[in-house]
This record gives structure tokens, sequence and C-alpha cells, in this order.
């Protein structure tokens, strides 16, 4: 399809005045071939293919944003659930040197994170995966770019609520860990119900098993481009009209995504994977998930009907994104992440927006709780059953929910915690005062449900 001058202008203006960029060009990477009999030289062989793919990726992708006049905010790495590579391996439960040496790796390249220190543990998890899960809050801590996930839950086959119990404790320990920094671990390790493979996005991606051997997946974001035109339309414009109007801009931002991964798979020789439309808010004014819903005649996000504007604003984000390419993968959606998003922080600031709230959003967008500070005395339990509830809304719904929730050392509800950069600031979010426990010592599984059973 032709890109017409009145699209490349448009484009332009965006780009300019309504902060218009690719949220990140990913390169997933299969590390399968790395696995050896030691943790030593699977490492190496880690650093060393990592090194090698990814060698020209942050110098193309620049080049090709200053060719064509579009942002790129960040580049980044996807590899295999790092579990998966060292099952055969000799070893005396020592992955943080696997850890190091792929953060090494991602350092060298240039890049900004590098996911995939997961595992798949949504049926059960085998011993060397158990050891694994205990690495995450070390190697988090003690890394830079490293990011970490967990698979919880499918539909397919209900929720591992033993997996979901550990992770409440996991994310206690790194908290933890990192309590001089606010629990910052914890802002890299996402939990997840039906996990996609393709998934561009940070803290959560990784490469699945059924990709090629490195592709190039592309985050487009735009919510300051959505929300310019939302807050300039008419104030009486009727909801389906609304729709349309953010439709149409869909289509243009993933135009331009395209474009973009497309060219950098070209000049590096490798396929072009997918688009994630996914709108990814940053802490920038204007630049806001929550902002766009105000704007559609809220006085604060969180108040009763946002979560159907929510639902408008997935949809036809999702929408123009099909009519805009036969590539779209990945969470393709919008994204809720509290402290990342200025009007979110506001709004939970001024007790508009709840932890029920977002659970509520979880049913029409990508994710779900993300980065959402809670008191650090907030127990493993309860964090685990906040967890669980994501689960239960992603399995039933057969859609990908996640959570990524951060326990913060010595802080309580109404403070604040500042991540700086990209990840923000964190208003300290209020919990149910009453216990989960006893459900959550449980443990077991909750069972698929009726409509899994689609063979």
């Amino acid at each position: 399809m032709e890109y017409t001058q009145a699209e490349i202008l448009q484009t332009v203006r965006m780009t300019e005045m309504e902060h218009l960029d690719i949220r990140t060009v990913t390169l997933g990477l299969s590390l399968r071939d790395c696995a050896s009999d030691s943790i030593e030289k699977t490492a190496e062989r880690a650093r060393e293919k990592i090194e090698r793919t990814a060698a020209r990726l942050v110098q193309t992708v620049d080049e090709i944003g200053d060719e064509v006049g579009i942002r790129v905010a960040n580049k980044r790495i996807s590899i295999t659930p790092a579990s998966m590579i060292v099952e055969g391996a000799r070893s005396n439960g020592d992955y943080i040197q696997l850890a190091r040496a792929i953060d090494e790796a991602a350092a060298r390249v240039g890049v900004d994170f590098i996911g995939g220190y997961s595992a798949l543990v949504h049926k059960g998890w085998t011993r060397v995966e158990s050891d694994f899960l205990d690495s995450i809050p070390e190697a988090l801590a003690s890394t830079e770019r490293l990011c970490s996930s967990l698979n919880v839950a499918t539909t397919r086959a209900g929720i591992n609520m033993d997996a979901v119990r550990r992770t409440g404790s996991l994310i206690k320990e790194m908290a933890e860990a990192t309590r001089e920094r606010g629990g910052l671990a914890c802002a890299k390790f996402v939990c997840f119900a039906n996990a996609v493979e393709d998934n561009p996005f940070m803290a959560g991606a990784f490469h699945g098993v059924g990709e090629p051997e490195a592709v190039i997946n592309v985050g487009v974001s735009g919510p300051g481009v959505v929300n310019h035109a939302v807050k300039n339309a008419p104030r009486d414009l009727p909801l389906h009209e609304m729709a349309e109007l953010i439709k149409k801009l869909s289509f243009k931002l993933s135009r331009a995504g395209e474009l973009v991964g497309r060219e950098a798979a070209r000049r590096l020789g490798l396929p072009f994977g997918i688009i994630d439309l996914s709108l990814a808010p940053t802490p920038v004014v204007g630049d806001s998930v929550a902002n766009i819903i105000e704007a559609m005649g809220f006085e604060r996000a969180g108040t009763h009907g946002t979560t159907a504007a929510l639902a408008l604003l997935t949809d036809a984000v999702k929408k123009g994104g099909a009519m805009a390419s036969g590539s779209v993968g990945g969470m393709s959606g919008a994204f809720i992440p509290v402290s990342e998003d200025a009007g979110m922080i506001e709004a939970a600031r001024l007790g508009a927006l709840s932890l029920d709230k977002l659970e509520a959003w979880t049913s029409v967008c990508s994710v779900g709780i993300d980065m959402v500070a809670v008191p650090g005395s907030t127990s493993a339990e309860t964090i685990a059953a906040i967890i669980a509830d994501e689960m239960a809304i992603g399995v039933m719904n057969n859609k990908t929910t996640a959570v990524r929730i951060i326990p913060v050392p010595g802080k309580d509800a109404g403070e604040t915690v500042e991540f700086g950069g990209l990840l923000g600031t964190a208003p300290i979010m209020p919990v149910n005062k009453f216990s989960s426990d006893e459900f959550i010592k449980r443990g077991g599984r909750i069972p698929a449900p009726i409509h899994s059973l689609r063979n």
C-alpha cells in the first residue's frame, strides 16, 4: 500500500507536536542452541550469540529513526525463557552467572532492556525450574537491564496456585533485595496469565518456542496523538464517532510502526515479526492513557464509566491496527501502568483510581495491575491474592493479563516512591485490610474453565 503525501505530512505533525514515537524495536532471539552441560558454558554461549546477533541493532534502528523522522524510544532484546536453556546443565544452582552474562551482553550492544529470564509454570515446574525460580530475586537485584517473567496460568490449564503463592514470596524478596532503591527489582518482573510469545514490551517480553531463530518485533505508542485528537474533538461528539476517530489514528500509528520495523528487519537481514498496537504511556505530560479517558468526559480516570471508555479505546485501537497491518501481534490494546502515566499518577494520588478499579479495567485492556506500588508491609499472601484475581480475569476471558506490583519497603499508603526515567513516580496505593491468607495457603490448582474444552 502506497503512502500518500497527506498521510506523510500528518505523521510528521504527530511526531513534532503530539509525542508520537515508536516505543520499541525488539529483537527476538532464540538461545535454545546455547544450552550445554554446564551453566558456565551456557552463559558464555548466550553472551556470544546476543553480542553477535544484536551488534548492529541499536545503530541501525537509530539511523532509520533519523531518516524517517520518527523517534524510536527503546531498543530491546527478548530471549528464550532462560529456564529452558539450563535444564540439562550440571550446576550447583548458581544461575546468577547466566543472568549476569545476559545483562552484560545487553550492555555491550547498547539496548535498554533484555527480557526472558523467565519460566512457564502454569501447570507445575521441574526440579531445575524450581531452583531457577529461587534465583530470580538476586538476578534482578544484581543486574541493570535484565527483566523476568513467570506465566502461572492459561485458559487451557487453569491457575497454578502453588506458583501464584510462590510468586508473592518472590516479589517480597525482590523488594527487600532492592530496599535502598524503592524495591526497583519488582519493576523488572511480570507475572502472566496467557503470556504471548511475541510481546516486544518490557518487562514481560520473552522469545517463545514457536518463534523463528531471530525476528524483529515493533511496539508502537501514540497515546499523546490520540489524546490530542480526543481533546480537540467536539464535546458532544457521539461515542461511535469517537471510536471511529481513534480507529483512524490507530491505523496511521500502525502504518508508521510497521514501516520502521520492516526497514529494520531488511537492513539487519532478519524476518519481520509483528507490530504490537498497545498504547504505552510515559510520565511526560500529555502522553497519558488516563488523559485520553478523561478527555472523553470524565473529571478523573478511575471514576464510574471509565471501564466503558477504556473498552471503547482498546477496541478502536485494535480495529485500526488490524486494518493497517496483517502482522498484528503481541498484546495490542492499552497499557495502564500507574507510575508511568502522569494522568494515572494524579488520579491515584487524589483517590479516584483504586486497585479495585484497575482490576476492573483489566477485563478490557492489555495487561492489568501494572507498575502499582503498595505498602511495604503488604504480606506475600495478599500480593499472591492480587495476582490470583488478575490471573482469573485472564483465564476466564481467554486474554493476556499480568501483574507488576511493588511492595515498597518502608513506605505506606499515601506516600510516593521515585523510580525515575520511564518508570516514573508511584503513589503508594492502599490494599484491602482483610486477609486472604487461608485461601492462598490452600495451594493446588484452579481448574481450567469449561469453555477451554474446544477441541
